[in-house]
């Protein structure tokens, strides 16, 4: 470190993600400063950091959230902005030096693209960016000189394991790891039935509830394999997924001399996010450290693509390239959200993916954001009439 503070930029502050990382600026006051803040719905919580860390900035989705948030802060300094105009200028503000991009889904690609394009270090949560417009977002990080540092606890362990975190010459396949989430024993008779509170009782993480669900449908690990297609230029056939149910092993990469190298740790996303912000140097994240004695075992199992039906359609979508990823991606979006709102079905989420990626799957992959975006919608269109039908 060069004894300079690091202006810190958080998109989705108030999210599992935003929460953690606030937690470990504030361990190292005098490294990071929190310069920018944006939230979405918990604007209490938002008002609450904004009094704490003091950010030069602070975004809302609308003007009544802003007026809002204008009352729970009266005499604080925090300047409001609103919409996705606002994001954008945060992300790519002169004075931000850090984006940590954690908006869940497709929301969090416009601002992740701005923050690209701007030439910031982006430490990246919204896996989205890369499922939606894998070589959009890309290009836009090549173009702007952007450095990207993954934050999701699998891709930190692979890129950890590999040689200055790119994939090299003598790289066989990279194994990212699952907890097979609260439904990996659960009789699949049962499955149907299952609730949105069940679908979100995590075993081993603290996460959101769409991220939750995600991982009880095992989507979050297929949207995992394609973000790790871009983000390590690993072909379909050199990536794999293995259920590991007490989540110590991130996950692993296997060189062609038969070494496997493997990142372990508490399932804590303070430690990938300490390790991003100060790459490629080493702090504090306030994680305890690892007592295997403690652990006791470490269990390994293939996938059940029978039980985890969506890994399944992701990795076809990988196969298929073009705009599946980003189809896929969508219609998942409608479908957890409308599965958390109680008008579908746990089993109808991979059914409400599938007709999707059926019909819009083979389009082109979007050229731009403009196109991507435009795919984003009508498989959106898609989805929705699905839900329609099931509620009708």
């Amino acid at each position: 470190m060069n004894g300079t503070i690091q202006n810190v930029t958080i998109l989705g502050s108030t999210g599992s993600i935003g929460v953690n990382t606030l937690d470990v600026l504030a361990r190292h006051p005098g490294r990071y400063r929190v310069f920018a803040l944006s939230g979405y719905r918990q604007l209490e919580l938002l008002a609450d950091q904004c009094r704490r860390f003091e950010p030069k900035l602070a975004v809302v989705p609308d003007e009544a959230s802003a007026s809002r948030l204008a009352g729970l802060l009266e005499g604080c300094p925090t300047r409001i902005l609103a919409g996705a105009q606002g994001l954008a200028e945060i992300a790519a503000h002169e004075a931000t030096d850090v984006v940590m991009a954690a908006i869940v889904g497709a929301a969090g690609l416009p601002a992740g693209i701005a923050a690209a394009r701007a030439g910031k270090k982006i430490l990246l949560a919204n896996k989205e960016s890369l499922v939606m417009a894998g070589k959009v977002f890309l290009d836009a990080c090549r173009a702007g000189g952007a450095n990207v540092l993954p934050i999701d606890s699998e891709h930190n362990a692979v890129f950890q394991c590999l040689p200055d975190g790119r994939n090299g010459v003598g790289v066989r396949r990279i194994v990212l790891t699952a907890s097979g989430g609260p439904f990996r024993e659960l009789p699949l008779e049962r499955m149907a039935g299952v609730t949105a509170a069940e679908a979100c009782r995590h075993p081993n993480w603290k996460m959101g509830r769409k991220i939750s669900v995600d991982s009880a449908t095992m989507m979050n690990k297929g949207l995992e394999l394609i973000e790790a297609h871009y983000l390590f230029d690993m072909p379909d056939t050199g990536l794999d997924v293995v259920v590991h149910p007490q989540s110590i092993v991130h996950s692993m990469v296997e060189y062609t001399d038969g070494s496997t190298l493997a990142q372990l740790g508490h399932p804590d996303m303070r430690t990938p996010i300490a390790h991003a912000l100060a790459y490629p140097e080493r702090i504090e994240s306030g994680v305890g450290m690892l007592q295997l004695t403690e652990v006791g075992r470490l269990d390994f199992e293939a996938p059940d693509f029978e039980r985890f039906a969506c890994l399944r359609l992701a990795r076809e979508a990988l196969r298929a390239e073009g705009a599946a990823p980003a189809v896929l991606n969508a219609a998942n979006e409608v479908a957890v959200e409308s599965f958390l709102a109680g008008r579908i079905g746990f089993l109808d989420i991979c059914r409400l993916n599938e007709r999707v990626l059926g019909r819009l799957g083979g389009e082109p992959a979007g050229a731009c954001l403009d196109s991507v975006l435009d795919i984003d919608a009508r498989a959106r269109v898609e989805a929705h009439a699905f839900v329609d039908g099931v509620c009708q």
